[in-house]
This record gives C-alpha cells, sequence and structure tokens, in this order.
C-alpha cells in the first residue's frame, strides 16, 4: 500500500483575499511615503532676514507677501552683519539688505533649494531697485544733459556659507543620507540576528557605531571632500546616528522577539527618511511633518551632519539630544528585555522543579 501524506489545510478564501487587500494597502502607503513629500514641497514660513531703511522695508515685504503668501518668514535685524550671522548660525536661510548698497545674502550650505528661491529674490530685488534708479532719473531728466541714461545698479549675490568645492550641488551631502539609514538598519538587524546576550548585543552596536562611522566619514570627508569641518565631530554625528537607529532595533527586538526587527524598515525607511528634510528644508514638507522629522534619527542626524560640517557656530544641540535619546531608550529596551527574559526562564525553572 502507498501511504498518503497528509496535505496541510488549505487557506481559508476570506483570509487569502483579506492578505492581498492588506498587501495593496501596503503598497500604497510606501507610495505615498516617498512621493506625498516630493509631490506637495512649497516653502511655508521659511525664515529670511531682512534689514534696511524702514521707508523701503514695507514695500519689499509687502511684494514679498503677495507673491509667496505664507512662504516666507521675514526676520527684521540691524544690519548687514547682523543678517549674515543668523545664516551662519542657520537662523536663516538667506537675507535681503536694502539701503545705499543693496544685496541678497544666501547659503548653499544650507540647502540648494533656498538658494534656488534667493537667487531668484535676487533677480526680483534687482529689477525693483533698477526701476527705483530709472523713476529718479526721470524725475531729475530736466537737469540732466542731453542723451543721458539711468545708470546700471549691480546687486551683489554673496553665498555667505558655500558647499564644498568638491560638491557644489550638495548632490553628495544630500546623497549620503540614504545609505546612513541602510547603514544603522543593517547593524541593527544583524546585531538581533547573530548576536545573543544584552550586554554582548550593546558592545557590538557601540563597536559597528564607531567603526561605522569612521568608514562613512574617511568617505566623504577624507575620500570624496563633500565634508568639512572637525574629522572627529562628523565621526561623532554619524556614529551617534547609527547607534540611534540601530540600538531602536536591537531593543524592540529584545522586546517583542523577531517581529521587532521590523520597526526598523517601517519606522526609520518608509516614516522618517521621506520627512527627513535631508534633501529639502523642513520648511517645504507639509506641515507638521517637516518638524516631526527632526525628532526621528534620520532627519536628526542629517541635520546634525550639515550642521557640523559647514555650521560652526549653530547651536547643535537638539539633534544631539534627539539622537541620544533615541540610543539611550534602544540600550535601555535591549537590557529590559534582556532581564524579562530571565526572569522568566527562572519562573519556569521554578514550576518544573519539583516535578523533576
Amino acid at each position: 500500500m502507498t501511504a498518503t501524506v497528509p496535505h496541510a489545510p488549505h487557506t481559508g478564501w476570506g483570509r487569502s483575499l483579506g492578505l492581498g487587500v492588506v498587501l495593496a494597502a501596503a503598497v500604497g502607503v510606501i507610495v505615498l511615503a516617498f512621493t506625498w513629500p516630493s509631490v506637495t514641497l512649497a516653502p511655508k514660513d521659511l525664515p529670511i532676514a531682512i534689514t534696511g531703511p524702514a521707508a523701503m522695508l514695507e514695500p519689499v515685504e509687502t511684494a514679498l507677501a503677495a507673491q509667496g503668501g505664507d512662504a516666507f518668514a521675514l526676520i527684521e535685524v540691524e544690519d548687514r552683519d547682523a543678517a549674515a550671522q543668523l545664516i551662519r548660525q542657520r537662523e536663516a536661510y538667506g537675507a535681503i539688505v536694502l539701503g545705499e548698497s543693496p544685496e541678497v545674502l544666501t547659503s548653499s550650505a544650507a540647502s540648494t533649494a533656498t538658494s534656488q528661491l534667493m537667487t531668484q529674490l535676487h533677480a526680483q530685488l534687482t529689477a525693483m531697485v533698477q526701476q527705483q534708479v530709472a523713476a529718479q532719473f526721470q524725475a531729475q531728466a530736466a537737469q540732466l544733459p542731453p542723451g543721458a541714461t539711468p545708470p546700471t545698479i549691480d546687486v551683489p549675490l554673496t553665498d555667505v556659507v558655500p558647499l564644498s568645492a568638491n560638491d557644489p550641488r550638495g548632490a553628495g551631502l544630500t546623497a549620503a543620507s540614504f545609505p546612513l539609514v541602510l547603514g544603522g538598519m543593517l547593524g541593527g538587524i544583524a546585531i538581533a540576528l547573530v548576536v545573543s546576550g544584552a550586554w554582548r548585543r550593546i558592545v557590538a552596536l557601540l563597536g559597528y557605531s564607531i567603526a561605522g562611522g569612521l568608514v562613512i566619514t574617511g568617505i566623504m570627508q577624507g575620500w570624496f571632500g563633500v565634508l568639512e569641518g572637525d574629522y572627529l565631530l562628523n565621526t561623532a554625528a554619524f556614529s551617534l546616528t547609527l547607534l540611534a537607529m540601530g540600538a531602536t532595533i536591537v531593543g524592540f527586538a529584545a522586546l517583542f522577539g523577531r517581529p521587532g526587527i521590523a520597526v526598523g524598515p517601517v519606522l526609520f525607511m518608509l516614516i522618517a527618511n521621506p520627512i527627513s528634510g535631508a534633501a529639502f528644508p523642513k520648511e517645504f514638507l507639509p506641515v507638521p511633518w517637516g518638524e516631526i522629522g527632526q525628532y526621528l534619527p534620520p532627519g536628526a542626524g542629517a541635520s546634525l551632519v550639515r550642521t557640523l560640517s559647514y555650521f560652526p557656530e549653530a547651536n547643535a544641540w537638539f539633534p544631539v539630544v534627539v539622537l541620544a535619546c533615541w540610543a539611550v531608550g534602544g540600550l535601555a529596551l535591549t537590557v529590559i528585555g534582556h532581564f524579562r527574559d530571565e526572569g522568566r526562564i527562572a519562573v519556569a525553572a521554578g514550576q518544573a522543579a519539583p516535578s523533576a
């Protein structure tokens, strides 16, 4: 007689159909996560410094409000030096200087997108100044010699904090954010799957983060030259970002087992990466997602690297604290999961002892 091998019970029709619907919804969420921020990109409350005589400020502010609505948040300052200082401290993306020596200040290191906006404002300001000069010339035409023409006014466009000469378009700095997210996820997933023991996992996370930070900085700053600033500080920024993401994944894996590893791809790749502000400033992203992105490791890491590399006068404590909280939280979850499992094992052993 031929033995028959029993078949596994078939999945129910309703469950099969439901799984298809859930997977389709997941694809929709993925597409939405990566396309929504890009499709809806538009500046809102972009901080721009402005200075000059009061009589000249009002017409320019009115024109900008009529043209861009709430695109710009103008910050009135005393003079050009104060405007440039705000840019160096990452409190403004650019500045408009009015008066006898009109000028437009920008910072390509802060964002190439905002730098392009300031270039457009520069063209508009140049045209406005030229119109004012032409009007004054026309008013004094009777007193001028025949054939005289209005003078041409050159309005300078100054890049206060430029990008590295090796990365003039900022492509390298922007492109590095995605591998950084992948690196943080890779380290966390690999350590959660391969390394056993809470303290061994913590040592592996620290070792990977430090080594990974050195490798990334070595490539970006030492090889390609797309970063500037202090080499060790940039390394610390990359290492802290890797640790924040890796520790979070390992921590959730310690609490929930292998299903906890899914936290990395879902949270960091699908949610945090599109709203990180690495490619475009947070003011370009839909409200409030641009701000939320700065509280997640990919956004905080990208902001910290840019600040330390190009803006040494800016306050970098906020992204440091955000990344440190994620890192410490992940390490704490790793330890909590470890002791919880040890307690369960001890309880199970105590219950089994009488029957042994």
